[in-house]
């Protein structure tokens, strides 16, 4: 069991990980997009109880590449409902969590939207760590999933984790209401990480965080500026439409953060600028849309 000292010198060291990530981040958004515009809100919360709760740094985006996207770091703590406690895994009414939560949705239909997290949560004696990322995309550029997934697949290669994680995510970014259709290609996930070692798995989501700029942003590069056309378009809203179903329907991140009495713009960042929604959706028959279906479903993409 880590001594009161080191696990608390850990949690300091990880939340400046993710401030410094944000940073590194919202750099590369920058590059990619000139005409982006951010904005930045430091906000703080109240804990169940009425007491200070920490809070968070929230960067919405918008510009000519990237619709819309929002990089979030978090470090809250204090008192929470004791029924959405015992939801938790921990023990006791009390709990602390940092992380960065970051959602980026091109305005290109060739460009996939992305999603990652990382995050460490300690509920009273109990702490753990979890994130992954994965790619929704729109055209079936297969290069560009074998690719992500070929950085991801890499990334957890020194730790044995990739298959497993690979399988957590395919199962758990699944609308389940559409017949377990998938919001996207997958990528990598887990939660409730802890091996007893806490400096090793530490360094491990620290090391495989770092991994996130290299997995995306050489995609948003090759793809920006390919032309599309409205039938493209069109299939990118209703796809948004089922990220938007899954995001309020299964996604364990809005409800933590909606329970915990986190900032609600921050939370709901992750929806997309539009999204649409028409009765008994179906792509066109023969359509490349059609053709990118059948791959909102686990595949080995390597």
């Amino acid at each position: 069991m880590k001594s009161d000292h080191e696990l608390e010198a850990k949690k300091v060291d990880f939340h400046q990980h993710v401030v410094n990530l944000q940073q590194k981040i919202t750099e590369e958004l920058r590059k990619c997009d000139p005409e982006l515009n951010l904005v930045e809100d430091i906000w703080e919360r109240s804990d169940f109880e009425g007491c200070s709760g920490g809070g968070g740094i929230t960067r919405a985006f918008s510009g000519s590449v990237i619709e819309n996207a929002g990089v979030n770091t978090s470090l809250v703590f204090g008192a929470v409902d004791p029924a959405f406690a015992s939801k938790l895994g921990g023990t006791g009414n009390t709990m602390w969590a940092a992380g960065i939560s970051l959602i980026i949705h091109p305005r290109n239909p060739r460009v996939p939207t992305v999603h990652a997290n990382f995050r460490m949560i300690q509920a009273g004696e109990k702490f753990w760590f979890g994130g992954g990322a994965d790619l929704t995309p729109f055209y079936p550029h297969l290069e560009d999933f074998a690719y992500f997934h070929g950085v991801w697949k890499k990334a957890l290669a020194p730790y044995g984790q990739y298959e497993k994680m690979k399988n957590e995510c395919d199962h758990y970014f699944t609308n389940t209401h559409r017949n377990n259709e998938m919001r996207g290609i997958g990528g990598f996930f887990f939660d409730h990480f802890n091996t007893a070692h806490l400096e090793n798995d530490l360094a491990m989501v620290k090391d495989l965080s770092t991994y996130f700029i290299d997995s995306y942003f050489p995609i948003v590069a090759k793809r920006k500026d390919e032309l599309f056309d409205s039938e493209d378009e069109d299939f990118q809203l209703h796809r948004r439409g089922r990220y938007v179903e899954f995001n309020l329907l299964h996604d364990r991140g809005t409800m933590f953060g909606l329970k915990t009495n986190g900032r609600t713009d921050s939370i709901l960042i992750s929806l997309p600028a539009r999204a649409k929604f028409t009765y008994k959706y179906s792509p066109k028959v023969g359509s490349v849309h059609e053709q990118m279906m059948k791959y909102y479903y686990p595949k080995d993409w390597n």
